[in-house]
């Protein structure tokens, strides 16, 4: 599952801009600071009008958070009157950056100052924004009902917990610079003004996954038969042991992984989504391709559709094309979608 969002902090790309850079959310900061940095009322309205989503953080200093719980109650209340100003609703969660690799002997300060912001806007609003340890340890100890981790400092570790993931920094939209995050769960703290996000807003699920390795001719496209619901409340992979993944008519954001074995290193590897029509499969329409190159024995690759729709009579499929000479393995595969049905 994957629905793109951004966050920057003093520069604004503008509504079209995020728009034609399919941009699903956008996460804003609250602070003290007076010179850019923290939402305003008029950008909440502005990015909710044109459909965004809004998610907002607290941040006046990298390690304020060791400053214990005295310090996260006043932050707290600060933040909550700041989001109850640009129109947020009572009953969504504000994060709380720990913007630094805050190590475990650090964790009682920074455990101390979320208790002391759950003291103001209650437990089941308060969210950590941090790196793999400090998320999981604050999940761990019942301390926030919120994570939104960032890849620094996390090794490659992701926490299945945090519903916010910030996976690449340093990226520019119409000249501003802003870090990519994606939603890993439904209810990931979003908000409109004066809406939280209702039955008919939240998406359904799918995550599946394959039991048995597939062979990979070489220069054809091979279809991923998957063999595994993880998750599939509303039987979208109702064909179990089937290749179809998603039926429209849907909105959807797709993220997948598979792991390649037998490519030569250097060699290229591409992976697609395709909509295909259920009454005739050999009729479909080609979405985001992808390419990647081998790394050697064993290739781990990621592809990722933020947000696409497939018609109604089509179903979702993804594929798979080595450029080897020999034939080759798909090892492990797993793929994850976030749907909306139209």
């Amino acid at each position: 599952m994957s629905v793109f969002g951004v966050d920057y902090a003093w520069g604004r790309p503008g509504v079209k801009a995020l728009k034609d850079a399919k941009v699903e959310f956008v996460c804003r900061y609250l602070s003290p600071d007076t010179s850019g940095k923290t939402l305003t009322k008029a950008e909440a309205e502005q990015l909710s009008d044109a459909g965004f989503w809004l998610v907002v953080v607290w941040e006046s200093t990298a390690s304020r958070a060791l400053q214990g719980r005295d310090a996260g109650a006043a932050d707290a209340k600060e933040a909550e009157r700041q989001a109850a100003d640009c129109g947020m609703p009572k009953d969504r969660p504000i994060y709380f950056a720990v913007d630094f690799d805050a190590g475990a002997g650090q964790q009682k300060k920074i455990n101390a100052y979320l208790d002391g912001a759950a003291s103001v806007i209650g437990r089941d609003r308060v969210g950590i924004y941090a790196g793999y340890g400090p998320v999981k340890r604050a999940f761990d100890a019942g301390k926030i009902a919120y994570g939104w981790q960032t890849y620094a400092w996390s090794g490659g570790r992701w926490d299945g917990r945090a519903q916010l993931q910030q996976y690449s920094n340093d990226h520019t939209i119409n000249g501003v610079g802003l870090d990519y995050d994606r939603a890993a769960k439904s209810d990931y703290g979003q908000w409109r003004i004066g809406v939280s996000p209702g039955k008919d807003d939240m998406p359904d699920y799918v995550s599946v996954g394959i039991t048995a390795a597939q062979q990979l001719k070489p220069g054809a496209w091979t279809t991923v038969t998957f063999t595994k619901d993880y998750s599939d409340a509303e039987h979208q992979h109702a064909d179990e042991g089937g290749p179809s993944i998603l039926w429209g008519p849907a909105r959807y954001a797709l993220t997948a992984a598979f792991t390649v074995e037998g490519v030569p290193e250097g060699t290229r590897i591409q992976a697609r989504a395709i909509e295909v029509k259920a009454d005739d499969t050999d009729t479909f329409a080609v979405e985001a391709t992808h390419d990647f190159v081998s790394t050697g024995e064993e290739t781990h690759l990621v592809y990722a559709a933020p947000a696409d729709t497939v018609d109604d009579g089509y179903r979702v499929r993804l594929q798979l094309k080595q450029f080897g000479e020999q034939d080759a393995k798909l090892s492990a595969a797993g793929a994850k979608i976030l749907f909306w049905k139209l």
